[in-house]
């Protein structure tokens, strides 16, 4: 395997999914699965011990389900394991409470083959892993749902004038290209911001900055 090489935990108490998204992500020649788990707290033992870049992490689980599993694994800085959700349905509220624990995405358990991989891939980069329209509609849901962590204002203090705006837009969906245009800059340029604004919060990819602006109060839904 080459250093480039995605490492994945596959987390699920069924055989069969286990089995075959494992078969369907060996056969990628960037995409290694290290391990598999059977329910929450193997998945969380596992994380521990394997170090993956990716967990596929079902949400229905024995012992420990996916969404405590996953507030555990992503609470722990000595696993930075990016969080992938699987569930047999679209938008249901695990996954929005998921997301709310750490998780930096969510994939259909009925998904493709070429989907599943490339899942992989853009969780294992930082990328948000829905298209931006997708992206705000689910943010959008879950942030009215319950009431809000509300997170450390200081944190948001620490930032630039500009890296706000940048967070703000990224709550909103916007791809890296989108803000750029918006703002009047290169897209390379908010590359730049969206790694210092994740840096500052402590924060594991786009998708958690997201969260984190709507739970701040930064972005409130539908603005």
């Amino acid at each position: 395997m080459t250093s480039t090489t995605i490492r994945v935990l596959i987390a699920d108490d069924q055989a069969l999914v286990r089995e075959g998204f494992t078969v369907l992500l060996n056969t990628q020649p960037d995409i290694e699965v290290v391990g598999t788990a059977v329910d929450g707290r193997d998945a969380v033992t596992k994380t521990a011990a394997l170090h993956p870049d990716v967990v596929l992490m079902d949400v229905r689980m024995p012992e420990l389900n996916g969404i405590e599993a996953t507030r555990s694994i992503t609470e722990n800085p000595s696993t930075p394991s990016k969080i992938l959700i699987l569930t047999t349905f679209d938008l249901d509220e695990y996954v929005y409470e998921a997301l709310r624990s750490g998780a930096s995405g969510f994939l259909l358990k009925d998904t493709s083959g070429s989907q599943l991989a490339e899942a992989v891939r853009v969780v294992a980069a930082g990328d948000a892993l829905l298209a931006p329209n997708v992206t705000k509609r689910l943010i959008d849901e879950f942030s009215r749902m319950g009431a809000p962590r509300s997170p450390k204002r200081d944190h948001i203090d620490e930032l630039s004038k500009r890296e706000t705006e940048v967070l703000a837009l990224i709550a909103q969906g916007l791809s890296n290209a989108e803000i750029g245009a918006h703002l009047v800059v290169a897209e390379q340029t908010v590359k730049t911001h969206v790694g210092r604004i994740l840096g500052k919060l402590g924060l594991r990819d786009r998708t958690q900055a997201a969260v984190f602006a709507y739970e701040s109060g930064l972005v409130t839904p539908r603005t």
